[in-house]
């Protein structure tokens, strides 16, 4: 009598536990918890230095400042003896090439130092380490499936993410430990049923305004694994 109780109470519990699964957007809310338990980064201010390496280029190193509430950004990058500024301030954009405006058009086509792709890299960089927060902006859509799975060696808890047309086109996957709620591989597909895209395992995390940011991100194609580069954060700072 007693081996059936606990096997009643066993599947009980099992199927209590089954209802209590995570619906997309319970993931989501637990995975900012850990990264952003104070909801900062809507007024985030601060400076964030990284470094990228990929295989067969010079180092590049580039000091990005976010002041949100300003409505500011500012990258400047160090590469190849050059050092590119972009500023976009409340509106108003600036592109400097080794400390001057006046930059000779071959230049500025060779570098693209054009205010269109100084928009385009502060989509990028508030994007990436505004994540996973930025999961919450409009015209995102949250699978409300999570669903588990193994990725190089380890379970996690995933998300599927896709966004409205004028968003943007690309199906993105993110995987959260399942017990920290951490957000520690993310992965895109331009189109899934071609296996393309890119997948970015993530490691370690550095806080700032008691933000939890990636570390190190190192990318690879999905199709092949081909290594293609990996971004150190190696210091943050306050934005005066």
């Amino acid at each position: 009598m007693t081996r059936y109780f606990f096997l009643s109470l066993a599947l009980i519990l099992n199927i209590a536990a089954f209802g209590q699964e995570l619906t997309g957007d319970q993931l989501l809310e637990k995975a900012i918890s850990f990264h952003d338990p104070n909801n900062n980064w809507p007024a985030f201010k601060g400076k964030l230095f990284i470094e990228m390496e990929t295989p067969n280029s010079s180092l590049r190193k580039t000091e990005v400042q976010i002041n949100f509430p300003a409505n500011f950004f500012k990258s400047i990058v160090s590469k190849d003896g050059n050092v590119i500024e972009s500023e976009l301030n409340n509106g108003d954009c600036t592109i400097k090439l080794n400390g001057s405006t006046e930059i000779d058009q071959t230049d500025i086509k060779e570098l693209n130092l054009t205010c269109e792709r100084a928009e385009m890299m502060k989509n990028y960089y508030t994007y990436l380490y505004g994540l996973p927060m930025k999961l919450k902006n409009p015209g995102t859509i949250i699978d409300k499936k999570v669903v588990k799975k193994s990725f190089k060696g380890k379970e996690y808890l995933v998300l599927k993410v896709k966004y409205d047309e004028n968003v943007g086109k690309d199906t993105w996957y993110f995987y959260f430990d399942p017990s920290t709620y951490a957000m520690e591989v993310y992965q895109f597909y331009h189109d899934e049923s071609k296996n393309d895209g890119e997948y970015i395992l993530l490691k370690g995390t550095t806080d700032i305004n008691d933000i939890k940011m990636p570390k190190v991100r190192s990318w690879y194609y999905n199709n092949d694994d081909k290594y293609l580069g990996t971004d150190t954060l190696t210091k943050v700072s306050e934005l005066n």
